[in-house]
């Protein structure tokens, strides 16, 4: 017989699995024929596209491609240096037991290096090793049983849970769009490289809307048709909105971006610039800290009840910080004596984040790529050091229990070179999500076993109290109640019972006339 029962619907968001998988993707690239042969590569680099993501039962398939830059030095008297741009496309499946179809999936996939080898004056191989971190997670709506109404007779555990609960999750798709200017003395020969992060992100909440904002900083490194290297760079605002029922100002949003395509090229309607079109998508998930009180069990004296219950993972105590880290260092590099450099790119890559009481500490280091050429421009080499990242950011939230996520972005740049010295001024911006994950034990339905209520025999028991137990466990194996246990053994309080303690259970008759 079912009991009448009063349902809460709530919907959670439950972190199912994290991992990390690396992969190799090889590719042949040809030198196009308006292009000199190579001698060598001097730099390489490349920016991820993800277009398609799939989440099934047992895998997650990412479809995407690499936008490949490679610096050569060319096998010309007159052309020392040139380069060539190639996309190497890319569909991997990661196995992972625990997806199901309907499952979301945030992806990080970053270049972890580039190799070239030459293969002849015309070809050249390329391997890149990229690292997919992979977070797996569901936003699951559950009615959990809140209130029993027909029943006279139960006992019940009762317990009040603050959790993170999901208002809703939409995305959007956008466009970073510029004509990046160039010095009007520079006639654009080619683009040799081009970086690019996303920046400055910001998010506000309204009118059942996500206003999602953001720069994409672009760099790009060309040559001009007298063979100068040249720089320039932009930032470009990126903006979405990004549809949200129901949202709030105190409400959570963790904003993701992901590059989809990028198409940069010399611009055909207007001289001296550069035409720059990113395609984003833009995805939300809006959260709210909710407080609800929840029955963990109960049981009748007088009758048999059974229940479904169910153990839940869900986070709680969400929290975002960002800080800054300051990087000045004074680096000696030799080989930058009477050489002029012509670019620096640095690359923050974190190995491990130890969590303890208040604090994360981090350790990893930065590549700094300098591409340098002679002052007569015969010669171009590209140098690469790294420094150690050695930084404890103080988070009061975060205990050895947390979660984190980390996101760091290259808030500024800066460089003092005086012959073979190098000072470094870099800051790097740590984005970190934290959460706690708690464990909830929540009851679908409950129905009344008749056929087992039958009359017990025995009207009182004796128990010698085991490791383990509790009045509540004790009071429903034998079908009595915490306060009678206590009233006729004389305890005082219910929390304290000892092992080999003798107590005196009085037992109730299970019947079939205690529903309402």
């Amino acid at each position: 017989m079912k009991v009448e029962t009063v349902k809460k619907n709530i919907c959670i968001n439950r972190i199912v699995t994290q991992k990390t998988q690396n992969f190799i993707l090889e590719e042949d690239a040809i030198i196009p024929d308006i292009k000199p042969d190579i001698l060598k590569p001097v730099s390489t680099s490349g920016n991820v596209c993800i277009y398609r993501k799939e989440v099934s039962d047992g895998k997650i398939k990412l479809d995407g491609n690499v936008n490949v830059y490679l610096i050569y030095l060319a096998d010309s008297e007159t052309d020392n240096i040139r380069g060539i741009n190639t996309n190497i496309d890319f569909k991997q499946i990661i196995e992972c037991k625990e997806a199901l179809n309907g499952m979301n999936a945030n992806e990080k996939v970053t270049i972890k290096s580039i190799e070239c080898k030459v293969l002849n004056g015309r070809k050249v191989n390329l391997n890149i090793q990229l690292e997919v971190e992979i977070t797996l997670y569901t936003n699951e709506d559950l009615d959990i049983v809140n209130n029993i109404q027909n029943i006279k007779d139960i006992q019940e555990i009762r317990k009040n849970v603050k959790f993170n609960s999901v208002i809703g999750s939409n995305s959007t798709k956008t466009y970073a769009k510029e004509t990046i200017k160039i010095d009007s003395g520079d006639n654009l020969a080619e683009i040799l490289r081009v970086d690019f992060s996303i920046i400055n992100k910001d998010s506000k909440m309204s009118y059942n809307k996500i206003l999602a904002k953001a720069d994409a900083d672009v760099k790009i490194m060309y040559l001009t048709e007298d063979n100068r290297i040249r720089n320039v760079e932009e930032k470009i605002p990126i903006m979405g909105f990004v549809e949200m029922l129901n949202v709030s100002d105190n409400d959570i949003c963790d904003t993701k971006y992901t590059i989809r395509n990028i198409l940069i090229k010399p611009n055909s309607e207007e001289e001296h610039s550069i035409y720059v079109e990113i395609e984003l998508d833009v995805s939300c998930n809006a959260i709210r800290e909710e407080e609800i009180e929840i029955l963990e069990d109960l049981y009748s004296p007088s009758m048999n009840l059974e229940f479904n219950s169910r153990n839940i993972v869900t986070m709680v105590d969400k929290k975002n910080k960002s800080d800054v880290y300051e990087i000045r260092e004074k680096m000696q590099i030799q080989e930058l004596a009477g050489e002029k450099i012509r670019d620096i790119r640095i690359t923050p890559n974190i190995n491990s984040a130890t969590i303890s009481r208040g604090k994360i500490k981090y350790d990893g280091e930065i590549k700094v790529d300098f591409l340098i050429t002679s002052n007569n421009q015969t010669t171009v080499e590209g140098i690469t050091k790294t420094i150690p990242i050695m930084y404890v950011m103080d988070y009061e939230e975060v205990t050895e229990s947390s979660k984190i996520d980390t996101n760091i972005e290259i808030a500024m740049q800066d460089f003092v070179i005086e012959d073979s010295e190098v000072t470094l001024n870099i800051n790097l911006n740590f984005e970190v999500s934290q959460y706690n994950q708690i464990n909830m034990n929540i009851i679908e339905d409950v129905n009344i076993n008749e056929e087992k209520c039958t009359e017990n025999p025995y009207s009182m028991t004796i128990y010698f109290v085991k490791p383990g137990d509790s009045l509540w466990k004790i009071a429903k194996r034998y079908r009595s109640t915490i306060e009678d246990i206590m009233r006729l053994n004389e305890i005082e309080d219910p929390n304290k019972i000892d092992v080999g303690m003798q107590l005196f259970i009085p037992k109730y008759v299970c019947t079939k006339n205690n529903i309402s």
